[in-house]
């Protein structure tokens, strides 16, 4: 079976490989065996519905199931920005001057809490099978960076989960899998694409 992982965010589909690459019947391939084209504008009213357009807009493009995801940042202190657009909220920036802005955005703040969230999606364009799974984590955001930026994912060096003493970007793979908000999603996922083997 084949299965292709529609995004374009290389930090974002290296972490979702991490958690289906147990799946051995599955070839997961990336946009980068098809021709390319423009990624759809987004335009749901939740991760979810962001994540399931992804997938059914490439699974329908290449005729191939497809995994969309979709992911952002609720901040308590901010709660009319980022989420839905987290990353467009800071438009037009490479990683480290995007986290930039975003610390500045957050400096004097006494409460720094934040939600991940990441909704994963399925869809087969031949029986039109579909599939959603959310998963989240509850942590604060630090002041400054802990550890270099992850390409893709630099929010990864200033995020500490609940219950851990350190930012996602310095704990080891296993570790960050077990708690992330990615990691919640894959793990969801996994079980659905177990089901359907």
């Amino acid at each position: 079976m084949k299965i292709l992982i529609a995004t374009g965010n290389e930090g974002k589909r290296r972490e979702m490989l991490e958690v289906l690459k147990d799946l051995s019947e599955i070839n997961f391939l990336s946009l980068q065996d098809f021709p390319k084209v423009e990624e759809p504008e987004e335009t749901g009213s939740t991760f979810e519905e962001n994540a399931l357009q992804k997938a059914k807009f490439f699974a329908n493009e290449f005729q191939i199931p497809a995994i969309g995801e979709d992911s952002g940042l609720i901040i308590e202190a901010f709660p009319d920005k980022f989420g839905l657009k987290t990353r467009r909220e800071i438009p037009n920036k490479n990683d480290q001057e995007w986290l930039d802005v975003f610390l500045d955005m957050l400096r004097g703040q006494e409460n720094r809490r934040a939600t991940f969230y990441s909704a994963s999606a399925f869809f087969d364009p031949q029986t039109n099978k579909k599939h959603v799974v959310l998963g989240t984590c509850s942590g604060v955001i630090t002041e400054n960076p802990q550890t270099s930026l992850e390409p893709g994912i630099p929010v990864s060096a200033v995020f500490i989960p609940e219950g851990y003493d350190c930012v996602y970007s310095a704990m080891n793979k296993k570790e960050k899998n077990e708690v992330s908000h990615r990691g919640w999603s894959m793990r969801g996922m996994v079980e659905f694409l177990d089901s359907i083997l």
